[in-house]
């Protein structure tokens, strides 16, 4: 497909702002997310409090009118597992919150390779446990991520459903890195395409996550690598992703797999747009939110 003088322009600037993921001192590039969080994240319409989740920080943010309290959206930020904070997620908590009018919590779990696997994956249930301790039940939570975020909560629910306890409501995915062993297609004919991600970053990524001397079948624990886990009994779930990133094919592929094991779940491809191109201040990512936001309205009828 062709991509508009629009859409490259906005490619163009995208390569830009994350020029930073190429940076290989991570400490560097937390604070640039953050700074992008910090830039692109503020909604005066929405209230963030701060909340301690046993040593775990997190942030609640609600929009500032009468809104629904029933259902809550708990939100798992991307960062390929190395980078990424609350801070950074509020480029999308924030539409997140205004466009459904529920409340939304984040965390911040631990990044490798200070804190490999599983520690993220330990901080989500954490996260998860404080919500059930705070009063709601699985089935009032709609559980959301964008890249590692939207592994994460794949593998959140995978870790749930192992030890018998209730699902969430729904799951919301923005361009979820599923896969790890890098299995799709799209891997091959996006790589130099993608203007956010290469393969080259996936790889140090995962390094990061695992350590570097990983045993290559670790890469199919569902777990790790969501795709590759039983769906049956999967709540309902929404996928969006772009057609110009090398995750594409991770998205279609999970859709493909619930599918097959009678998950409902829907998947939206943006054509012309980006990895995780929610995250920036222009027409398509609102309208994308909107989409998200009509989804979770579906199922909390």
């Amino acid at each position: 497909m062709a991509i508009s003088k629009k859409n490259q322009g906005l490619l163009n600037l995208v390569k830009k702002v994350h020029g930073v993921v190429e940076n290989v001192d991570i400490e560097k590039h937390r604070q640039s997310q953050d700074q992008l969080g910090a830039l692109f994240g503020q909604n005066k319409a929405v209230v963030i409090k701060e909340v301690d989740i046993k040593g775990t920080y997190g942030e609640w943010l609600c929009v500032n009118r009468a809104h629904m309290k029933k259902y809550v959206i708990l939100y798992c930020h991307g960062g390929g597992y190395s980078t990424g904070s609350c801070l950074y997620g509020r480029t999308l908590t924030t539409r997140l919150a205004s466009s459904t009018s529920m409340d939304v919590l984040s965390f911040d779990y631990r990044l490798a390779p200070e804190h490999p696997y599983p520690a993220a994956l330990e901080d989500a249930v954490k996260t998860w446990n404080h919500l059930m301790m705070y009063g709601y039940g699985a089935r009032d939570v709609i559980l959301a991520g964008d890249s590692a975020g939207g592994n994460l909560a794949l593998a959140l629910t995978h870790q749930l459903k192992r030890e018998g306890r209730l699902l969430p409501r729904g799951i919301v995915l923005y361009s979820p890195w599923t896969d790890m062993t890098s299995s799709g297609k799209s891997h091959r004919t996006k790589e130099g395409i993608d203007p956010v991600l290469s393969d080259a970053y996936l790889r140090a990524a995962i390094e990061n996550y695992l350590g570097e001397d990983y045993p290559e079948e670790l890469l199919k624990d569902p777990l790790i690598s969501p795709l590759y886990g039983e769906f049956e009994g999967f709540p309902p779930t929404y996928i969006q992703v772009g057609d110009q990133e090398i995750l594409q094919s991770d998205s279609v592929l999970l859709q493909k797999r619930m599918s097959q094991a009678g998950v409902n779940v829907t998947l939206d491809v943006f054509k012309g747009m980006w990895h995780v191109f929610q995250m920036a201040p222009f027409k398509t990512a609102a309208e994308a939110m909107d989409k998200s936001a009509e989804f979770i309205f579906s199922i909390c009828r």
